[in-house]
């Protein structure tokens, strides 16, 4: 922790040094134009701004377990349904990337069929928001990553659903992307919707 907290102490006196970095930063204090939605698990080897190279400002960000995106519903409001209405409604974002990863922990569990019963709240999420059938493709790496594949198509079509994408979808001013990345090799694959697979960016 102490690197943390070292680093967080500096931070102030590193932007002021830095005639570039202190305009950049007055520019965030103005406001927010991220230019995607990215929908990532919450694993701590999955750094959204080492894969797309995005600096501050750039991506909005949502992270759960297993990178899920919750069905919608309008009479049970979430932080997941909130960021996501947000991004899309008040920041306008014109992209949505829903980023899985291999060796997810969420995906593998599920694939796995594990005993969560000391751990309530992982159990509860993993069954409500993870799609059912994850064990049909094995356990092995290859299994777990088809399975991973699978559930970015599952929360893809679920984003579908809500309100707000739906309409920005139909308007031409939204673009969904489904991304796998491989946390072991820095390769990213990404969706094909005519192909139903995916290929390298």
């Amino acid at each position: 922790m102490q690197p943390f907290i070292e680093h967080a102490r500096t931070l102030e006196r590193r932007i002021a040094r830095s005639g570039r970095r202190r305009a950049e930063f007055g520019r965030l204090a103005a406001g927010q134009s991220p230019a995607a939605l990215f929908v990532t698990c919450s694993d701590s080897r999955v750094v959204p701004s080492l894969i797309t190279g995005a600096r501050p400002g750039d991506l909005f960000e949502l992270r759960t377990a297993g990178n899920a995106v919750p069905c919608y519903d309008e009479r049970r409001p979430s932080g997941e349904s909130a960021t996501i209405e947000y991004a899309v409604d008040v920041l306008g974002v014109p992209d949505i990337v829903v980023c899985g990863h291999s060796h997810c922990g969420a995906v593998g569990a599920r694939a796995r069929g594990e005993d969560l019963t000391g751990m309530p709240a992982v159990a509860g999420w993993l069954r409500a928001q993870l799609p059912d059938g994850l064990d049909a493709f094995g356990t092995d790496d290859p299994g777990v990553h088809a399975a991973v594949q699978r559930n970015v198509r599952v929360q893809l079509e679920r984003l579908r659903v809500y309100p707000c994408v739906r309409q920005r979808l139909a308007e031409g001013r939204l673009r969904l992307h489904g991304w796998f990345y491989g946390v072991d090799t820095g390769l990213v694959l990404a969706h094909d919707a005519e192909l139903d697979a995916f290929l390298p960016l």
